[in-house]
């Protein structure tokens, strides 16, 4: 007897619908999987035939062909043991199953309990669009599962209890759509840096209009620990923006039963150590998302920037213009989101006292020139802000009054991207950073003054073109914090003023 079970498989970042055609016949004992299985499909026959004794469910005794179909996409993963262990004693006649427009997802433990799977979310969504209405997914997977609406999710905990529930006996509450959590996670807060006005002021730049940032400091100055606050003052994401980046985390194991949901922007710290496949994704024989992709919507904060491999940095010059990254491999090609901002800092040289009050600095002139070339050239012009952190004074750090706090700059930021969605429109870019050519030429014209100020700075700092489009960019960002119309003379100065400090041009 055949029987035919509705799930749902992962390939790269987006889910799709998969058919588990369950076949019975007479014969010798034996239970294939086809439809290219990987080996933990494959594994499935024993994990699904102890699962069905463990809950009371006489195994089939006979030939057992399961077939994944499509049969020409890869199936990887364990999601297929709930749906091939359904449409098997469906087919034994045990349970009887005809609902077309429902669906099954999970893994299966020996004992008959069903164990939370990857990919929840966009699996989920992939269901909403083909039409299922009602799916059955492990309990801990199910908030995750209730985001995409439209879709009746029954949380199920072992196999036994679906079966009463597909019998009639006990029905299963469908689960109650995950509306977030009152009490966010709390972020570090901006009052709590001591001094470091301008440093402070560069990265409320940053976040009103989603720029790039280089901070340039020694050692004890506060670059990480101002970096690290920034997601305090970023604006909240949308839905859209959430289920993006929600995703992407998802596929990764990233989410809880708890937060299924991002709720706050990703902050991505990846060490030094790297590597280029961990940084733009990768993997045999299906590329997974890497750092830059997990950082979508939100932060990659690269400390030590020059301890990078430089493969590794050059790696992020396209998507930081693109928005996305295409990772090929034998098996597959993937393309994954990676609209980011790139927060870095450094010292300014090997032994990070160059230019320190104190003298301490005992590289080279040839040393700080060395260290300082391991960033290329074109990276750099991918960097909209360039600050100096200077070291502490005494009388900052003696002085405990709270400064600044992150709710009143972010309150500004907030405020700024408004402004930037009332131009923009809700199809245009998300924020300044986002703007192409037609929106610089009508959103970023210059006075006669302005005018000058940008033929000065053009001839005698050897901008490229993509640096003055950058200039731009920042100066109509600071125009949104004062909630000006147009960029005015000293708008477009400050924006001058953070272009690459003068050691880079050594």
């Amino acid at each position: 007897m055949l029987q035919k079970i509705r799930s749902l498989g992962l390939q790269g970042l987006a889910g799709y619908e998969v058919t588990a055609e369950c076949d019975l016949s007479p014969g010798l004992p034996n239970f294939d999987i086809v439809g290219l299985p990987d080996t933990a499909v494959k594994e499935a026959r024993e994990r699904v035939r102890a699962a069905a004794r463990n809950s009371g469910f006489p195994f089939p005794v006979g030939r057992i062909t399961v077939n994944l179909a499509p049969a020409n996409l890869r199936k990887s993963g364990t999601v297929y043991d709930l749906p091939i262990l359904v449409g098997i004693l469906a087919a034994h006649g045990q349970l009887i199953w005809e609902d077309e427009a429902s669906a099954f997802v999970g893994e299966l433990s020996l004992s008959g309990t069903l164990r939370p799977v990857v990919g929840m979310l966009p699996m989920a969504l992939a269901a909403e669009r083909a039409g299922i209405r009602s799916l059955f997914v492990p309990a801990a997977s199910a908030p995750e599962a209730t985001l995409a609406r439209g879709l009746t999710v029954y949380p199920v905990e072992t196999v036994a209890q679906l079966a009463d529930h597909l019998t009639g006996r006990s029905p299963i509450a469908p689960a109650v759509p995950w509306a977030g959590d009152a009490s966010p996670e709390p972020l570090p807060d901006f009052d709590q840096v001591r001094g470091q006005e301008q440093v402070k002021r560069v990265l409320e730049i940053a976040a009103a209009g989603g720029h790039n940032v280089l901070l340039v400091g020694p050692p004890g100055s506060g670059k990480s620990m101002a970096a690290k606050r920034l997601p305090s003052i970023l604006p909240p994401m949308t839905r859209a923006e959430a289920l993006e980046a929600t995703e992407i985390h998802s596929v990764m194991g990233l989410t809880t039963k708890d937060r299924p949901l991002l709720t706050a922007r990703p902050f991505r710290s990846p060490h030094h150590t790297t590597s280029a496949a961990g940084m733009a994704g990768g993997g045999n024989p299906y590329p997974k998302p890497g750092e830059i992709s997990l950082a979508h919507h939100g932060v990659l904060f690269l400390d030590e920037l020059p301890e990078f491999h430089k493969d590794v940095l050059e790696i992020l010059r396209q998507p930081m213009e693109e928005g996305t990254i295409t990772v090929v491999r034998s098996a597959a090609s993937e393309t994954f989101p990676s609209d980011f901002m790139l927060v870095c800092a450094m010292n300014p040289c090997k032994c990070g006292w160059y230019g320190h009050p104190s003298g301490r600095c005992r590289c080279s002139p040839t040393d700080v020139k060395k260290y300082l070339s391991r960033l290329s050239g074109p990276l750099l012009d991918r960097i909209d802000l360039f600050v100096e952190v200077p070291p502490l004074e005494f009388q900052n750090l003696a002085d405990r009054t709270p400064g600044e706090s992150s709710a009143s700059i972010r309150a500004r930021v907030v405020a700024a991207r408004a402004r930037q969605t009332a131009r923009f429109g809700e199809t245009g870019p998300a924020c300044n950073a986002g703007m192409g050519q037609e929106e610089l030429r009508t959103c970023c014209g210059l006075d006669p003054a302005g005018q000058a100020i940008m033929k000065g700075a053009y001839e005698h700092m050897g901008l490229t073109a993509r640096s003055y489009d950058r200039i731009l960019r920042v100066a109509r960002t600071i125009a949104d914090l004062d909630g000006a119309e147009n960029i005015a003379p000293e708008h477009l100065a400050e924006a001058i003023q953070y272009r690459e400090l003068a050691y880079f041009q050594q």
